[in-house]
Parts: C-alpha cells; structure tokens; sequence
C-alpha cells in the first residue's frame, strides 16, 4: 500500500519544488517587520547589501538592493540592533529563504548613542579630542571652503553671513549631507580641500555645515571617516552640524564648534564695519600721541636753547663743583701731608744708623752666599756636561772618525752653556743691584740731602714735639753734620705776608 501511494505522487523538478516553496513562502509572507541584531554585513562591488539579522537561538539572511542601500539614513554595522522591514522570499541557488529589505532603521535611539558613545571612547583614546592638537583660526581669511549641500538653505545662510560681515572669496564642495553615500563625500571633500597646493585657489579656513534633524538624519557626521578627515586636516577646520543641541563627532575633532551654520560665518570673519571704526579710532590716538611727542620736543628745544643763550648757566653748576672740590681738597692734601711725616717719622726711628749698617751688611753677606753657590753650581753643571760632551765626543770618534759632527756639537754645546751662564750671572748682578737700590731708598742720609733733619735728645732720637722741654740740650743732624742747640720759650707768632694771586688765574688753593 505504501509502495501504491507513492507511485501515484507526481514528479517534480528541483526548480519546480523551489518555485512552489517560494510561492508559498511569499503568499503566507507578504510583508514582516522583524527586530534583530546585524552579524555579518557585506557590500557587493554592484552596491547590493547582504547582511545576517540573528537574535539568540536563530539567524535570516536579508538583503538590500543598491538603490534602497544607499537611501539608509545609518551606516549597518555588526552588533547593532536595527528593525528591518521587507518582504520574505527564497533563493532557489542556495535553497534557503531571505528577507528583501526595503526599510532599515535602529532600533530606537538607544542603540546609535550606545555605538556613538563608543565611537567616542575609541578616538578619545587616539587623543583626536585633545586641546593641545586643535589648530587657532586666522583672524581675517582670504578664502573660505565650506562643505555642505549646494540646495539648502545652509549655503544660503552662511553667504547672507558673511557679506554682512566681511565679504570673503567662498570655495563650495557640493556633497550629500544625509544617506549612506554623505559620511564618504564629507571626507573626501575634507582631504581634496587639503590637497590643493596652489596658494591662490587653497582656502585659508574650512566650514563643514549642516542643517537640524534628528540623530539618524545627522548620522553621517558620527561616522569614523568623517572624524579622522576632520582631525587630519591642515587646514583650520569650524564644524556647524545641526542645531545647538546637536553634537556629533566631528564637532568634538574640529579646530572649532559653531551651534549653528550662521554661528559659524560669524565665527570665519569680524565685522568689517567695527574693524574700520577701530582703525579710524586708533589713527586718531595715534595722531594725538604725535602731537603730544611733537609738543614736548618743542618744550624741550625751547628749554635747550634758553640754556644755550647763557653760557654762565651751563657752567654754574661745574663752578659749583670746583669750588666744593677747592674747599675740600686743603684740609684732605693736609692731612695727608700729617700722616706721611708720621709715617716717615716711624721709619725713621725703626731705621737707626747701626740698624741700617747691620741689614745693609747681613743681606751683602746673604747675596754673596747666594752668588758664591750659584757660581759653584754653575761650575759644577758645566762639567758635568763638559764630561758628557766629552764621552759622547769619543763615542762618535770611535764609530765614524772621518766625520766633524761631533766636534761641531760639542762646540754648539760650550757655546749654549757659555750663554747660560752668562745669562745666569746678568740675573744674580741685576738683583744685587736691585738690593742695593732698594737699601738706598731707605737710607735716612738720603732724606737728610733732601732737606730734612734728625734732632737727638740725650735719651735718644726725639719722635714727638712733647718729648722735648724749654732748656734741653739737642743734636741736630744735617746731612753734612751735627749742630749742638738748645730748646728755647714759645715763639712770637709771625704774619706771614700776604699772597696775591694775579689778575686771571685761580689763586693758590692751600
């Protein structure tokens, strides 16, 4: 009986059977909305997207044709929960059915902030959010490069902007700002503004613009390519993305965050308006400081030239000085002349006669020992090397008699010892001689020939006036001898006779 119900089943090919499983399949399947976790996600060179939705205990392929691919508001990435909607179908090649997906969004906002703060974390830690990497702006740009769509009003607002403020040249890099297709026309945009080299045609400041949405709309701003472009521009880079709630990655790369597109025009340039009033208000100030200079000057020259009409003026004050000089200059040069006649008078009676012969006679017999030691040690040295000429005379016979080398060094040799010595004798008489004259400087005789005079007492040789009294016996000693006196009464003063200065010339200042 089995083997008569199976002959009557009908045959059927493999397509026939995969073509009634995939009618089946779709006419009990129309249309489904499933909510699910991407595996794997895979874009064909034709634009088709194939990706794998699983949650824990199963896994349906789906796939997304190249037109509705790039209308996706979100990159798909593995890991992300999305809600995808489309139709259940088959693939008869593998024998296993699929989902073509015509709608793909996240599953609520939850998850893009969960990949969006990871994001965050990962080019955190590459420090592209550091302040120390961000770029200042130029304060008046030449030329500004602004990528935003060229069919908003972005674009609008951000010309209206600056022409108000400072009309500026304006380099637009149309892109998509929204889809699938805008996170890779942002970045290319970024680096072909930074690839210009031609100085007249690179812009001086870029401006990445957007208008609101909602975070999916924005989305392409969050993507990593979109933030490594921005970071690794060389060009100052201001990011204006949304509203200014709106934050997305670029904005926390970017040299500078505008809250708006308009913010962002008025951060590019400064009123033009203000900036001449400015110079108008600092050529003023600068005029005033002008004429002020220019006033104290004349003030100056005028003082200057009062001064010159008067000469006494301008000699008065070294007049003032001279004299001040004068009246102090008596009584220092007296004082002075005080301290040396009493050192001369110490000297003097440090210096007796007998003293004097004594020093005189010990250091004759001091340089004597000296000069008879330097003579024997000159003699000595000059034998010795005598001897050694000698030897090394008979040596270089002995070896090569034909030749006259050797008496010619040893005749070279006397005659450097014989200059030697020389030399060391003009040394020994040179400091005999400087003894003597320094004993000569000290010689109390040689003061007595200037003039001066030693007076003896019985007791010895009188230092002070108070050492001597009215009645004493005294010796006075010149240079050429003695002279016997005695110590009279105090003396009459006399008027010493008045000195007139001649007519013209500074009279004496003592």
């Amino acid at each position: 009986m089995a083997s008569d119900s199976l002959s009557n089943l009908p045959e059927l090919t493999v397509s026939e059977l995969s073509g009634a499983v995939k009618r089946t399949i779709e006419g009990a399947f129309e249309r489904v909305r499933v909510r699910a976790e991407l595996g794997r996600v895979v874009t064909a060179r034709s634009g088709h997207m194939y990706l794998d939705l699983k949650d824990e205990r199963a896994t349906i392929s789906g796939v997304a044709w190249k037109g509705l691919a790039a209308g996706f508001n979100f990159r798909p990435e593995e890991g992300l929960e999305v809600i995808a909607e489309g139709k259940l179908s088959t693939f008869p090649g593998q024998s296993k059915y699929q989902i073509i997906i015509d709608r793909l969004e996240p599953a609520g906002v939850g998850a893009l902030m969960a990949l969006l703060e990871e994001r965050k974390k990962k080019l955190a830690a590459e420090g592209l959010f550091d302040e120390a990497r961000k770029k200042p702006l130029p304060y008046i740009p030449e030329r500004i490069g602004v990528v935003t769509s060229p069919t908003g009003a972005v674009i609008r607002d951000i010309l209206h902007r600056l022409s108000d403020r400072f009309p500026s040249h304006v380099l637009l890099w149309p892109v998509l700002v929204q889809g699938e297709k805008a996170a890779g026309q942002i970045a290319s945009a970024i680096s072909g503004f930074n690839s210009i080299e031609d100085p007249k045609l690179r812009p001086d400041l870029l401006i990445v613009a957007r208008g609101g949405g909602s975070i999916e709309d924005l989305w392409c701003f969050n993507e990593e390519v979109v933030a490594r472009a921005a970071a690794n521009s060389q060009i100052p880079l201001i990011s204006a993305v949304g509203h200014e709630t709106d934050w997305t990655l670029i904005d926390f790369v970017s040299d500078y965050r505008a809250p708006t597109p308009t913010g962002a025009a008025e951060r590019a340039v400064p009123v033009r308006a203000e900036l001449m009033t400015d110079i108008v208000n600092l050529s003023g100030r600068m005029s005033s400081i002008r004429a002020r200079q220019f006033e104290r000057a004349q003030t100056l020259l005028r003082a200057a030239s009062r001064a010159l009409r008067t000469p006494e003026a301008l000699l008065s004050g070294f007049w003032q000085r001279l004299d001040s000089a004068s009246a102090h200059l008596g009584p220092a040069l007296r004082n002075r002349i005080s301290a040396a006649s009493q050192r001369y008078h110490r000297l003097s009676g440090r210096l007796q006669p007998r003293a004097l012969r004594s020093l005189t006679a010990d250091r004759l017999k001091h340089l004597d020992s000296q000069q008879r030691r330097a003579a024997h040690a000159l003699r000595r040295a000059s034998s010795q090397k005598e001897a050694e000429l000698n030897r090394l005379a008979r040596r270089l016979a002995a070896q090569k008699p034909q030749t006259k080398a050797p008496a010619e060094a040893l005749e070279t040799q006397l005659a450097r010892l014989s200059q030697a010595a020389q030399r060391l004798n003009e040394r020994k008489r040179d400091r005999l001689v400087s003894a003597f004259r320094m004993l000569e400087s000290v010689n109390p005789k040689g003061v007595l020939a200037r003039g001066y005079a030693l007076v003896h007492t019985e007791s010895g040789l009188a230092r002070r006036a108070g050492d001597l009294k009215p009645g004493d016996a005294i010796q006075i000693e010149f240079a050429d001898g003695k002279k016997a006196a005695a110590v009279g009464g105090k003396a009459s003063p006399r008027k010493a006779a008045k000195k007139t200065s001649a007519p013209g010339k500074q009279g004496d200042l003592f």
